[in-house]
């Protein structure tokens, strides 16, 4: 059985390091599932993955165009790796739309971090990493629990 894990964020620059952090557990072929509210931290938990896979350019929600892929750039002491973000919201759960993204051809060569694709995407991946954020009302802190879903 997979540990879950939990930790305070007090600052969004926090998410971002913890997302760091977590990007030093991922490898081409890892799923990422984000869940939580708007404005939970998502997408700056997703920039903070993307810094710790090197990967280039500015990481933005890609809520208007579903999913972005970033390229693999210089990763410290582990091979580059490209991501694809991918916001599943607008999908609402349409696995139609979801397969015309071949994300399952992303799977092999990039992480793919899916925001919203709780319900939707596991079954893309044996195994996915599983992100809950959700955010104090009125307050910027934050609280992530996460865990590796077999």
């Amino acid at each position: 059985m997979a540990e879950r894990r939990q930790r305070i964020l007090p600052k969004v620059e926090d998410t971002e390091a913890f997302g760091r952090e977590l990007a030093t557990e991922l490898r081409a072929g890892d799923l990422v599932v984000l869940d939580g509210p708007l404005g939970a931290g998502k997408t700056a938990l997703t920039r903070g993955i993307a810094a710790g896979l090197g990967v280039r350019g500015r990481v933005s929600s890609p809520t208007f165009i579903i999913a972005r892929q970033h390229r693999a750039g210089q990763r410290e002491g582990a091979e580059p790796v490209p991501l694809v973000h991918v916001d599943a919201y607008r999908l609402g759960g349409d696995l139609d739309e979801l397969d015309a993204l071949d994300l399952d051809t992303d799977l092999h060569h990039a992480v793919v971090v899916v925001e919203w694709g709780s319900g939707v995407v596991e079954h893309l991946a044996e195994r996915h990493l599983y992100v809950l954020l959700s955010r104090e009302p009125d307050s910027e802190v934050r609280t992530a629990i996460w865990e590796w879903v077999h």
